[in-house]
């Protein structure tokens, strides 16, 4: 988006906590261009024009602290990144979304700030934004800018995606009680409380206990009122037509007044009232059958029209519904009274809002000429003209709350109702004089039963009580302990977490939990590969939360994911920070260590204050996110004697570490229980490869801190093995004919250090390594990954990426070639499976092949291959140790 010579470069939308915010933000990138020269200040009338289209500003405080401090603000200059950031803010709160943070700073780039802003929904917000911009600008230049149209407009958008008020409900008291709330569909109100294995749904007042049984009953309202009448339930007598003919009849059988509505129908389409000759029941039978084929006429019932709202097993609230009606005021027509009527806020299209707007159709046409009046009638002041027979909020009917005033048989009649039709959530329908009274003392009835009942008349009456009617359904989808939340295990750092992912799952696929995992290689349910590729973003993770079989999400959590979308979560158990090294910097935004660790620290800023947050004790930027959280922190490092360790558990903290080659799990200085012997687990070498030391160790940490049996850990740590079809592309290591081959997805200068560290913990060999690295990178991280090989390697074989991000042609392989000293041999390649044919070449029996891989399957397929190509009788391919922890 451009105007004014102003661009909008990039918005995003961030839908859980995320680097700037715990909440769902928009992140703008906004270059304001010649603006930045032109604060506030310099337009004269911009400060009143803005306020006079948007008065709800002089309330916001901004940094002065106290209301007005905005306006202060503008009259002082400020730049459009900020006014716009109030400004979405304040349309977003005039289209009924409670929503108050923002910021707005400079990127470092002369003119381009990143504007952050707190939304409830995001389509939205975004208008808003959208809407913001060209209002600010209109502002400025003195331009027309229709505010009323643009206001509208924004309204409508807000319909049509805001949660309707049933859902909203519900939604806002699972969030009281700290329920997960995930949203299914953007525009409907199918919404999921709970993660995995605990998950309930609603949509709007039906849940995933409401019976289907009993909401096709409910729409037959024949079947509805004979089920009814069997056990005693009072009904109105009437029978179902399908002629004009028959429904005059079936009024004079059961007696006038009669009710007209569909057999099939809802929300009081349809239904017409009071009905006492033949041209009304004539006319209402056409007005019902645009609803359905079947009719139903019934003796209308005298009295007062009641909701009863049972829940569960309980009766809950109780509404008066009057019809839509307009006083007179001996001026205006009908038409008109409606129309001052419609004007009221409260009411919208619709059944988003408090109320709903009148619309003039049949149905009111048929109950004015009830009553003697058309449209063009001017009633007298004070006179009360019906514009519906029917009480629905749907068609513009009122409430008063009565909960407190309803008899306690009526109550039991509302209950048993429910009962008879099987539903978990009912709307009651009676017709009486006085609730308070019984039916059975004034010819009153049942009506109809409601599945799925609007809770509007509730929450909203137009006079009475509110009642907050999401609470007792809530308590009913979970009673009180009731679980919502499985464990999720987040785990994120710049090395090891695919490795750490893993055996976190081992170690609960040990235990016999269903385990939802997502790591660089695919999405798993209960070790079943559902979706290939790199699954360490959001969506991944929302995947398994939405899964109805999972009981654990240990999911990998990666740099990209978190800037582009932010946590998929709302909280986790356990977060995990395995280390902060040198990589992706450079990238949106991310240029120092700093900010790398900023990144990485919104999974610890996550961690409930229940749960704990793993943290590497040897990793200073890691090991001073404790500051950061309000959960238990459990360090882990190799060795107790670290000054972050023993301050920790001389703090009564807990921790975990080796001693006298044992993984020890300490509580305070006091408690410590020896775990498992490092020769007992063989993807450590027996303790001698030092990243794999730390990926035990933080595992171990991550599944105690989420209260797993430390027998279960120890046995789990025993029993990992790195495969390739355990851990792909991470330190696995195969013999071919004589040469150890070593398949590994280190591509940054600390995992290529660790790599040589494992090397260095294995015999000797003459070594090749056939090697690539990402594009991405910048120059000084490549140079320092390439340096960072040196130690371990004596020839070279150096391939592009398919891959190549941005750089072109051989530019990494001349840059990588270019840090090799003079004696070191070096050869290129086209791509990576010529790369390791090369290599392969290179080698002979007891040397080492090292393949630095691009694309993790293809590698592992070439090596198979290479392997049938060996004569039977000669190759040998045995999975020594396999792993590494790479990303």
């Amino acid at each position: 988006m451009q105007t004014h010579g102003v661009t909008v470069r990039e918005l995003r939308v961030l839908r859980g906590p995320n680097l700037y915010a715990y909440m769902p933000s928009l992140q703008i990138t906004l270059d304001i261009g010649p603006y930045e020269e032109q604060p506030s200040s310099s337009f004269p009338g911009f400060v009143e024009r803005l306020t006079s289209w948007l008065p709800g500003l002089q309330k916001h405080e901004c940094s002065v602290g106290r209301p007005g401090g905005f306006i202060e603000r503008l009259r002082r200059g400020t730049y459009l990144a900020h006014i716009c950031e109030h400004i979405t803010l304040e349309l977003q709160t005039m289209m009924q979304f409670n929503v108050s943070f923002g910021r707005a700073r400079g990127t470092g780039e002369r003119g381009v700030y990143r504007v952050i802003i707190e939304y409830k929904e995001e389509e939205p917000a975004s208008a808003a934004f959208e809407t913001a911009l060209r209002l600010t600008l209109a502002a400025m230049h003195d331009e027309p800018f229709d505010i009323d149209a643009e206001l509208d407009q924004l309204m409508t958008i807000a319909d049509r995606y805001r949660l309707g008020p049933s859902t909203a409900a519900i939604v806002n008291a699972a969030r009281r009680r700290r329920i997960p709330v995930l949203r299914v569909t953007p525009e409907d109100s199918l919404v999921q409380l709970g993660y995995g294995v605990h998950q309930k749904r609603i949509l709007a007042s039906e849940t995933s206990y409401t019976s289907a049984i009993g909401v096709d009953i409910c729409q037959d309202k024949v079947l509805t009122n004979h089920m009814l009448r069997r056990v005693g339930v009072p009904v109105p007598d009437g029978r179902q037509v399908r002629t004009a003919k028959e429904a005059w009849q079936v009024a004079q059988e059961v007696g006038l007044p009669v009710v007209i509505k569909p057999a099939d129908g809802n929300q009081g389409k349809g239904v017409s009232i009071n009905l006492t000759n033949k041209e009304d029941v004539t006319e209402a039978f056409k007005i019902a059958r645009q609803f359905d084929r079947d009719v139903l006429v019934e003796r209308m019932i005298q009295g007062r029209d009641y909701r009863l709202l049972v829940v569960g097993e309980e009766f809950v609230a109780a509404a008066r519904r009057d019809p839509a009606q307009v006083v007179g005021d001996g001026e205006h027509t009908v038409a008109e009274l409606v129309d001052l009527l419609n004007q009221d806020p409260r009411r919208r299209p619709g059944h988003s809002s408090t109320l709903t707007r009148v619309e003039i159709n049949e149905a009111v046409e048929l109950t004015l000429d009830q009553q003697c009046v058309s449209l063009d009638t001017i009633p007298a002041a004070g006179q009360t003209v019906k514009l519906r027979n029917n009480c629905n909020l749907s068609t513009g009917g009122t409430a008063t709350d009565v909960t407190d005033e309803v008899h306690p048989s009526n109550a039991r009649l509302a209950k048993l109702a429910a009962q008879i039709l099987s539903l978990d959530i009912a709307g009651i329908d009676m017709l009486c004089e006085d609730i308070s009274r019984p039916l059975a003392e004034q010819d009153g009835a049942i009506v109809e039963v409601n599945a799925a009942p609007g809770l509007r008349m509730h929450l909203y009456p137009s006079a009475g009580t509110p009642r907050d009617v999401g609470v007792p359904i809530v308590e009913m989808l979970y009673p009180s302990n009731a679980p919502s939340r499985i464990p999720i295990i987040a785990i994120t750092g710049t090395n090891g977490k695919t490795t750490v992912t893993r055996l976190v799952s081992h170690i609960y696929d040990t235990a016999h939990w269903v385990v939802g995992m997502t790591c660089t290689d695919g999405t798993y349910i209960d070790k079943e590969l559902i979706m290939k590729g790199d699954c360490s973003g959001p969506k991944s993770a929302q995947a398994i939360l939405l899964h109805p079989h999972v009981e654990v999400a240990v999911l990998e959590t990666a740099r990209g994911g978190i800037l582009r979308e932010g946590l998929a979560f709302d909280e986790c158990k356990v977060g995990v920070v395995t280390n902060v090294t040198s990589d992706h910097l450079g990238m949106s935004g991310i240029d120092t260590l700093d900010d790398l660790a900023r990144v990485k620290q919104v999974v610890i800023e996550a961690v409930g204050r229940d749960g704990a947050a793993v943290l590497n004790a040897e990793d200073p930027l890691v090991a001073e996110m404790a500051a950061e959280t309000h959960a238990e922190v459990i360090y882990f490092c190799r060795k107790s004697s670290n000054h972050v360790m023993s301050a920790h558990l001389a703090g009564g903290g807990r921790g975990v570490f080796v001693e006298n080659e044992m993984i020890v799990l300490a509580t305070g200085n006091d408690q410590r229980v020896d775990l498992v012997e490092m020769s007992r687990i063989p993807f450590t070498l027996g303790g001698r490869i030092p990243f794999q030391v730390m990926n035990a160790l933080t595992a171990t940490a991550a599944a105690w801190g989420a209260g797993l049996s430390p027998a279960m850990i120890a046995r789990a740590l025993t029993t990992f093995e790195t495969t390739p079809q355990a851990v792909p592309g991470r330190f696995n290591t195969f013999n071919f004919n004589g040469v150890e081959v070593i398949l590994d997805y280190g591509h940054n200068p600390a995992a290529l250090r660790a790599l040589g560290e494992a090397i260095a913990a294995l015999p000797e060999r003459r070594t090749v390594m056939s090697f690539t690295l990402p594009g991405d990178r910048r120059d000084e991280d490549l140079i320092e990954s390439t340096r960072a090989t040196l130690a371990y390697v004596d020839a070279y074989v150096i391939y592009d990426s398919v891959d190549r991000r941005g750089r072109e042609r051989n530019e990494v392989v001349d840059l990588v070639c270019q840090q090799l000293p003079p004696d070191v041999s070096c050869s290129t390649a086209m791509g990576q499976q010529e790369g390791i044919h090369m290599a392969w070449r290179q080698v002979r029996p007891g040397d080492r092949l090292i393949v630095i891989c691009d694309e993790v399957d293809e590698s592992l397929e070439i090596l198979h291959s290479l392997a049938k190509s060996i004569d039977d009788d000669v190759a040998c391919v045995n999975p020594l140790i396999a792993e590494r922890v790479s990303e």
